[in-house]
C-alpha cells in the first residue's frame, strides 16, 4: 500500500520570525517551535510528492488553488527590517495533474472551485516551509480558506481533498492555535490559552465524528473567544481534521511563545 501521509496544523509564528530581527520576545523563546518545523518534512517516512497547505492568510469566496508556476514572495507583513522583504523561498508550484485532481476531488463534495495563477507565498506558508524545507524543491499547492469562516465548510474542505494524501500529498494546516493580537502578554492570555489548549488537544484526540462536531462548535470551548476573536488561524486545523477521518489527532508540539501556550496537532 502506498504510504498515508499526514495531516498537520503547525502553528506559523509571528511575521517572519525565524529570519530577521522581529522584537518578538528573546531568540531562545522561539527555539523550541524552529526545532519542530525544522523536523516537519525530514520527519517524515518518505519524502511526499508534493505539499498542500491551508494558511490563515488567504481567504476567498470559494476554495480558491494557487496555480502558478513558481509563485512569487507575499509579503503580508508590515514593520520589520528591510531585510524581511528580500526573503526569497522559491519552490514550484503545482502540476495540472495535481490541480485538475483536486478540483475534481472539491466538485465531488459539491465545490465550485477556482485557480488563481499569480498570487505569492503568503507568510503563513513560507515562513514555517523555509524553516522545514530550505532547499525548496517539493511542489506545494495552497488552497484558500473561505470567506465567510464557516467552521464546517472547512471541515468539509479537508474531507474532500482527503484522498490526495493517500495520493503522495502532505497536507500543512497553517495558522496559530493562540491568535489574539491584543491578548499577547497579557496577564490573563496564558491561562486563556492553556485551557483552550486543553480542549483542543481533547477535543483533537477524539475519533473523527465526535471531534469534527465539537470543532463545528468551538466556540463553546473555554476561552475561546479570548484566544481567537476572530477564527481564521483555527480553521486551518478543521481543514487537517476533516481530512483524517480515519484517524485521531495527537499533539506533537507545544511551546510557550509570546506569553501563550501554542501546540502542533497531527492526525495520521
Amino acid at each position: 500500500m502506498p504510504e498515508r501521509f499526514p495531516a498537520i496544523y503547525i502553528p506559523h509564528g509571528g511575521g517572519p520570525w525565524p529570519f530577521v530581527e522581529t522584537g518578538f520576545g528573546p531568540r531562545a523563546m522561539w527555539e523550541p517551535l524552529e526545532t519542530y518545523l525544522r523536523s516537519l518534512v525530514t520527519g517524515l517516512s518518505e519524502r511526499p510528492r508534493a505539499i498542500l497547505v491551508s494558511s490563515a492568510h488567504w481567504e476567498e469566496p470559494q476554495p480558491t488553488l494557487m496555480t502558478g508556476a513558481r509563485p512569487p514572495m507575499l509579503y503580508d507583513y508590515g514593520g520589520f527590517p528591510p531585510e524581511a522583504y528580500e526573503l526569497r523561498w522559491d519552490a514550484p508550484g503545482p502540476d495540472t495533474t495535481l490541480v485538475r485532481r483536486a478540483q475534481e476531488l472539491l466538485a465531488a463534495r459539491g465545490f465550485s472551485s477556482a485557480l488563481e495563477p499569480r498570487r505569492g507565498f503568503d507568510h503563513g506558508t513560507f515562513v514555517p516551509l523555509k524553516v522545514a524545507l530550505p532547499e525548496p524543491d517539493i511542489p506545494v499547492l495552497q488552497v484558500s480558506l473561505l470567506r465567510g469562516l464557516d467552521p464546517k465548510a472547512h471541515i468539509e474542505l479537508g474531507a474532500a481533498l482527503a484522498p490526495l494524501r493517500d495520493e503522495g500529498v502532505v497536507f500543512i494546516g497553517s495558522g496559530m492555535s493562540y491568535h489574539n493580537m491584543r491578548g499577547f502578554f497579557r496577564g490573563d492570555a496564558q491561562e486563556h490559552s492553556r485551557l483552550f489548549d486543553a480542549w483542543l488537544e481533547e477535543t483533537t484526540r477524539l475519533p473523527a465524528g465526535e471531534r469534527n462536531a465539537r470543532l463545528a462548535r468551538w466556540t463553546e470551548a473555554p476561552a475561546a473567544r479570548q484566544c481567537h476573536p476572530r477564527e481564521e488561524h483555527l480553521l486551518p486545523l478543521h481543514v487537517m481534521s476533516g481530512a483524517a477521518p480515519d484517524s485521531r489527532g495527537e499533539v506533537v508540539h507545544r511551546s510557550e511563545i509570546l506569553g501563550v501556550t501554542v501546540s502542533a496537532i497531527q492526525f495520521d
